[in-house]
């Protein structure tokens, strides 16, 4: 009944506010330092949009983080990966702020999730407190700047969700102040041929288009000679002021002959669809060379809600003997704009470079499920695991088998099946699936065993194997030694690597009792922290047991003292 008067309750609030769309300066800094991006919203990630803005936290951890208003924390999630360390708390007003890669939660709210990460035994833990169980007030301390989770560096990822929809919203339309008056950056520029006719300059092939800066600070093409439907790409940058880093681009507008053809810009996305932006970058230049070119014309597959204006999806249709003046306008937040002219012009000519299509024995056909049978492996595919029909490169083999590359995306999981019936028990329990990545390393997938059979379900094509894993993972102490005295120390930390399957499971305890013990992917350490004042003997006896994936298992002992 708590949730149901809750939710009943942020409904009302919800209508109450829901008339000011983006309250302006309601909302205070979830830091007291200058805002400083490291990214921004909407920025183009490994299939996902950034949710959040990354501000600069001055390359150092532990700054006191803010509640921006009056709240309650609604969720907390600990993890080794992703957000790491994250606190979601609910406003009034009808709003989520997200804060994540915390070091640490300020008293309070550690007191509570230490009480359950004990009494789960676990590190990696989520709750959901009852709204009211955990108030915050407006600029009060919750927590402190880390490095958790995914995160490359020390920096605040933070959010502002829409409890009405649960959407991410771009942070900056609070009225949040980041100094910006850097251009964006166009790096590249390509012409597409998109219909079966279409030509780009005798190609009908991708064609790269050069440009160059003029006196006014616009940017003017080569002369393009064209015909058919065709399209526009480029990739760039953003960047804002007092930061080298490169950041994405706020807004893109695509003009023909003085006509918006295609408009969007990143204010709100929903979870549910940030997977599609695989459908708003060329995904197959992306896979070749780790460089995303936005698209300017919307595919059929493109579900994404981001464009407030299409004519004919973006895609122009160049008619022998017309021209065309196409301009794309660069956008970031404080509406400083880069121009980039294209003049087209319509003109059927003889082509040096017909198209190119790399065919293979199997055509997959996207909307129907597809099973495939590769000797020592099969693999399923779901009706609508990809975008597009493609022609499928599939090697077959015994322990290690082909699914394509790295350039087609998958929107869905599909199934991979080992047979391993010619192992004997001993050797299934060292094996397990594997990915090899781009330097022939394998990389473990999780593996679900039954009998003879061994399963993935993943959304990576490439090559995978069987892989043996017969070593245990090895622990060494960092900071102390056996039989030390640590009266001073404020924590306790050792490493642990495993060679090849990964770390499964890690447990502390201390003269018998379980400790919770920090793990950090990024350095392979594990610590435990000698505030959580469990310690009751001047011996203390320690023993940390370590598991890898496939089961095989390292316990280490030792003893220390402390007063």
């Amino acid at each position: 009944m708590r949730i149901y008067a809750f939710i009943a309750a942020l409904f009302l609030l919800t209508s109450v506010y829901g008339q000011e769309k983006y309250p302006q300066n309601k909302f205070q800094s979830p830091l007291d330092i200058p805002l400083i991006l490291a990214g921004n919203f909407g920025e183009l990630r490994s299939n996902h949009f950034h949710s959040g803005i990354d501000i600069k936290t001055q390359q150092r951890e532990g700054l006191a983080v803010y509640a921006i208003d009056d709240a309650s924390v609604t969720r907390i999630k600990i993890s080794h990966w992703g957000y790491g360390k994250a606190l979601y708390i609910t406003h009034p007003s009808g709003y989520t702020s997200v804060y994540a890669h915390l070091q640490k939660f300020s008293p309070k709210i550690e007191e509570y999730i230490k009480k359950i990460q004990y009494k789960k035994q676990s590190y990696q833990v989520e709750t959901f407190p009852d709204f009211g169980e955990l108030k915050v007030k407006k600029g009060e301390v919750i927590a402190y700047s880390g490095n958790t989770g995914g995160s490359s560096g020390p920096h605040l990822h933070f959010e502002i969700r829409s409890n009405t929809n649960s959407k991410p919203t771009n942070p900056l339309l609070y009225g949040y102040d980041i100094r910006d008056a850097t251009d964006p950056t166009i790096l590249n520029l390509y012409a597409y041929p998109l219909s079966n006719d279409a030509q780009i300059n005798r190609s009908a092939n991708k064609t790269q288009i050069k440009f160059k800066r003029q006196a006014d600070g616009s940017y003017l093409a080569d002369k393009v000679y064209a015909s058919g439907t065709i399209g526009i790409g480029f990739n760039g940058y953003d960047r804002q002021d007092m930061a080298a880093n490169k950041n994405g681009i706020y807004a893109i507008e695509q003009l023909v002959n003085g006509k918006t053809y295609s408009k969007f810009k990143f204010d709100s996305f929903s979870f549910a669809e940030t997977r599609y932006i695989n459908t708003l970058i060329d995904y197959q230049h992306y896979g070749k060379y780790s460089q995303r070119i936005v698209k300017c014309f919307k595919d059929p597959s493109n579900k994404l809600s981001i464009y407030s204006d299409l004519h004919n999806d973006g895609k122009i249709v160049v008619n022998n003997g017309l021209t065309y003046n196409v301009e794309l306008l660069l956008k970031d937040w404080e509406n400083n704009t880069t121009k980039i002219i294209i003049p087209i012009e319509g003109k059927v000519q003889e082509l040096k470079s017909p198209k190119k299509v790399a065919t293979t024995d199997n055509y997959l056909i996207a909307k129907k499920p597809n099973n495939y049978n590769l000797e020592g492996a099969k693999v399923y595919f779901p009706a609508n695991t990809f975008y597009n029909d493609f022609y499928i490169d599939l090697k077959k083999g015994k322990d290690t088998v082909k699914i394509h590359n790295n350039e087609v995306p998958a929107h869905r999981n599909f199934t991979i099946t080992f047979d391993v019936s010619k192992y004997s028990d001993t050797e299934k329990k060292q094996l397990f699936i594997a990915r090899l990545n781009s330097k022939n390393l394998p990389i473990h997938a999780t593996t679900y065993k039954r009998g003879n059979t061994f399963t993935t379900r993943t959304k990576n094509l490439g090559t995978y194997t069987l892989a043996k894993d017969t070593i245990a993972p090895v622990i060494t102490p960092k900071n102390f030694k056996a039989k030390q005295w640590l009266n001073n120390y404020k924590y306790l930390s050792l490493k642990i690597v495993d060679d090849l399957s990964g770390i499964d499971t890690y447990n502390a305890y201390i003269n018998g009792e379980w400790v919770l013990m920090s793990y950090e992917y990024k350095t392979n350490t594990i610590t435990y922290n000698f505030d959580d004042k469990i310690l009751n003997k001047k011996e203390c006896n320690l023993k940390v047991i370590v598991t890898d994936n496939v089961g095989n298992s390292t316990t280490y002992k030792t003893t220390f003292y402390r007063k």
